[in-house]
């Protein structure tokens, strides 16, 4: 047997790629991953007990949802997604369910804008799957019918307001030279 044949596979496949393989002083490759996910808090309350139950079921579903970043040093970030859904039953509060759900993100590679973006996007993305089972699971187990919600586009949201931030730049700087 050669040596060339001797070597693995991947050895085989970069031989003779001697320019293309990365090279030392190259810029390294952008890295966004979850590293460790987790429930920072979780709130359920049902104001109306039992009566509640003696409704008829036609409820009105309010959702508010709210993303954090904290940064917690140069490749390390912490996305925070809050999920509040409250129930109403004619008017009265059948139940109200807040969750927290983080998650610990590893960064590196990435210029500022990517990394907001992907804190932005990506990252509340990974988190809401995970968000949405804990509000159900807690719905039935408070013995309410099950409450999936529907699924979120955090790209939408974040080009929505991207481009509302760029609005009101555009109106901060028109505003002074009305006023002279």
């Amino acid at each position: 047997m050669s040596e060339e044949n001797s070597k693995p596979a991947e050895d085989q496949a970069t031989a003779g790629q001697g320019s293309e393989a990365q090279k030392p002083n190259d810029k390294p490759q952008p890295h966004f991953g979850l590293q460790r996910l987790y429930l920072k808090d979780v709130s359920f309350e049902a104001p109306q007990g039992v009566k509640a139950f003696a409704q008829d079921w036609k409820p009105e579903v309010n959702q508010e949802m709210t993303t954090a970043v904290n940064k917690l040093d140069e490749n390390n970030f912490e996305c925070e997604l809050t999920l509040t859904v409250t129930v109403k039953l004619a008017d009265k509060v059948a139940f109200l369910v807040e969750v927290k759900q983080a998650g610990l993100f590893g960064v590196s590679g990435m210029g500022e804008q990517q990394t907001a973006h992907a804190m932005s996007t990506a990252a509340p993305e990974m988190l809401f799957p995970y968000a949405r089972e804990v509000i159900d699971s807690v719905v039935t187990k408070g013995s309410f019918p099950a409450l999936m919600l529907p699924p979120v586009n955090f790209n939408a949201m974040f080009a929505q307001a991207m481009q509302q931030q760029q609005q009101k730049a555009a109106a901060a700087q028109q505003s002074p030279e009305s006023v002279q």
